[in-house]
């Protein structure tokens, strides 16, 4: 299944700002921002992306797939569930 890469993108930003910024409109971040390095998402924050990558999208990252560089940004999460997805 092929995904629409702007429509998820749209989602999963709507998902951060409500789950981690919970609604401050002054944090800004590109889609290349690290998550863990611009301090919107901690270690307990990764496990909560997870469950909701699952909930939302039926992916559930092995435990080897817990990797920033999958994890850590919008764009790589993007990615990553392009490729969990295809």
């Amino acid at each position: 299944m092929a995904i629409d890469q702007a429509v998820v993108r749209k989602e999963l930003r709507q998902f951060i700002a409500e789950a981690f910024l919970i609604g401050d409109d002054q944090v800004e971040f590109s889609d290349s921002d690290s998550f863990m390095k611009s301090g919107i998402i901690d270690s307990t924050g990764v496990l909560e992306l997870t469950a909701h990558l699952e909930e939302k999208y039926g992916v559930v990252p092995a435990d080897a797939e817990m990797l920033p560089s999958n994890l850590d940004s919008i764009d790589n999460l993007v990615a990553f569930l392009q490729r969990k997805l295809a």
